[in-house]
This record gives C-alpha cells, structure tokens and sequence, in this order.
C-alpha cells in the first residue's frame, strides 16, 4: 500500500447527517462519477478490505467515538444550536453513528455516493457552517488514531489503516463539500439553475434508460433460453446433428446475454463500462451462423466470408479486450 493518503479531513455527516434525508437538491450534486472521485485519491480495492476489517474494531468502540463528538457538538456554542429539540438531538445521533459504521461496511458504490450527496445537502439547507463540519470531522480522525493505537499492534498495520480511514474520510469531505460550492454558484451565477435542471433531467433520464435496457435484456434473455429449450427438444427427438449444432449456438447466445447483464448491472453500480461485451456480440453471432451454415451445407464461399469475419472480429476483440485490461 502507497502512502499518497489524503490529508484533510473527512465526512460530514457529524453534524447534521440525520436532520432529514432528503432535502432540496438531494438528488443533484456532482459531476464526477464516484468511480472517478474514488481514482482521484487512489482508494483501491486493498483499502476497501482494510476498512472492512476495521469494522469490528470501530463498532466495539463506537460509543466512545459518538461520545467524543457529541460532547463537542453540545459544548460550542454555534453546533449546539442545532440540537434544542431533544427529538430531533436524539434521531441526529443515531444517525451519526450509523453514518460512521458505513465508513467501515466496504460498500461504496452509487448509493453510498448519493448518501453522501443528500447529506451535503441537509448541511446547506440548514446552513451548517463548513468549519464546524471540518472540526468534528477532525475530532473523529483523532478518535481513530487513539483506536488504531490501542488495538493495532503492528506499526505497518497501523499505518495502513490509518491510510485507508484518512481517504474514506476525505473522499466523505469532497463529495459533501461539493454541495456548498454549488450553493455559492447559485448565488453568484444565475444561469447555474438552468444548467443544474439540465443536468438533474439528463441524469433522469439516463436512469430511466439504462432501467428500460434492464428489463430489454431481461426480455431477451428469456427468449434465448426459450430458444435453447427448443434447440434441445430436437436433439432428444432424434434430429441429434441439428439439435447439437443449433443448441451450442444457443448456449453461446445465452452466455452472450449474462455477459451482457452483469455489464449493465456493474454499470449501474458505477463500474466500468466494457467496449469488449458488444464486439463480443458480433462475434458470437459470426460464430452462431456459420454453424448454421455448416448445418445447412451451403456453398462453401459462404462459409469462407463467415470464417473470415470471424478472424477480424476476433483480432478485435482480443485488442480490445488488452487495451481494458491495461486500462484497469
């Protein structure tokens, strides 16, 4: 593990994470995609294991941690402010504890984005100030420390875990921060509004697409298993030559569209999307007709025109296929 970690603090949530979860523009915020924030400070899958193991650690001292918060929250004048209702102090603190035990729970994708998108929102609506957002960010860093410090007994340990909280935390810090430069865009740049509805339809809209191309390959999906079904009904009514040929054709499409559903479904949780799925499309196909073709003995240039497309689909794709993995 490298040591670029992060060095501001981290998520917000310590104030207001619970006075509503919703908001005024909760469902807007950033332009970059959590994949890209998530690169920008180098959070890798080793430092997603690392918090994950830390989850036991932090829950058995959870109350020490929320004890040390709280007792600062409610001995400034400027955070105390907010807690008058004995309700709302109560709900609020349940849900800061919640929202420090998700630094640990090693689920970071879209939904853990938009999370934290809607509690930068309820920090700007009830315009928690930023710095007393940062100093009990700071209070939480320096809990984890003396927890690190206490149960960690390897030094490389120690340093590690301390790295993977500091990025989980600035990472938290960015994404809810950005809700109050969008605040002071607003103020000072009219057209922003305009600008953001665009944006909130857009991204609407591409929500509700990808949710159509879902239930489209669901569709799909169950008509090449119909068509597998049929394939294998001719093989076990005695038509074996045809009934093999056509059923590993199918079997191949089927393979096809799985491949084509965890592509649609990582995309959905914020994963890559891979060019190498759909060229991989066109080269099953390729692969499907000249068994159909060999089936049905037709001419022999046929079947060469298939071979032969075959071979450039299949240099494609596997260019294609190294370029992704060099890519990452």
């Amino acid at each position: 593990m490298n040591g670029d970690e992060g060095g501001a603090a981290a998520p917000s949530s310590p104030l207001t994470t619970g006075l509503r979860s919703g908001g005024a523009g909760a469902g807007k915020g950033p332009m970059r995609s959590f994949r890209e924030i998530k690169d920008n400070y180098r959070f890798s899958h080793a430092h997603e294991q690392l918090l994950v193991e830390l989850r036991a650690v932090m829950e058995e001292h959870a109350d020490e941690v929320m004890s040390t918060l709280s007792l600062w929250i409610m001995g400034t004048k400027g955070p105390a402010k907010f807690f008058t209702d004995e309700t709302r102090k109560k709900h609020v603190f349940g849900a800061q504890r919640k929202w420090f035990l998700d630094l640990f729970s090693g689920a970071y994708d879209n939904r853990y984005y938009e999370n934290l998108i809607r509690i930068g929102s309820v920090h700007v609506k009830y315009k928690v100030d930023a710095h007393y957002m940062n100093r009990s960010i700071n209070l939480i860093r320096n809990a984890c420390v003396d927890i690190l410090q206490r149960t960690e007994e390897s030094r490389e340990g120690f340093a590690d875990k301390m790295v993977a909280i500091s990025k989980i935390l600035d990472i938290n810090l960015d994404v809810i921060t950005n809700s109050y430069i969008e605040e002071e865009l607003k103020t000072y740049a009219p057209v922003y509004k305009v600008k953001s509805a665009l944006i909130s339809f857009s991204e609407r809209f591409s929500q509700t697409t990808n949710f159509v191309l879902v239930f489209a390959l669901i569709g799909l999906t169950l008509g090449v298993v119909w068509l597998f079904t049929q394939d294998v009904a001719h093989l076990l009514s005695g038509d074996i030559e045809r009934g093999i040929i056509s059923a590993l054709g199918s079997m191949l499409l089927l393979w096809l569209m799985i491949e084509l559903m965890n592509t649609e479904i990582a995309h959905l949780k914020g994963g890559k999307f891979h060019i190498s799925v759909f060229v991989g499309v066109a080269l099953v196909t390729m692969i499907r007709e000249t068994m159909i073709a060999t089936l049905k003995h037709e001419k022999p240039e046929s079947i060469y025109y298939l071979i032969a497309a075959i071979l450039v689909i299949g240099f494609v794709y596997w260019i294609v296929t190294k370029t992704e993995e060099k890519n990452g």
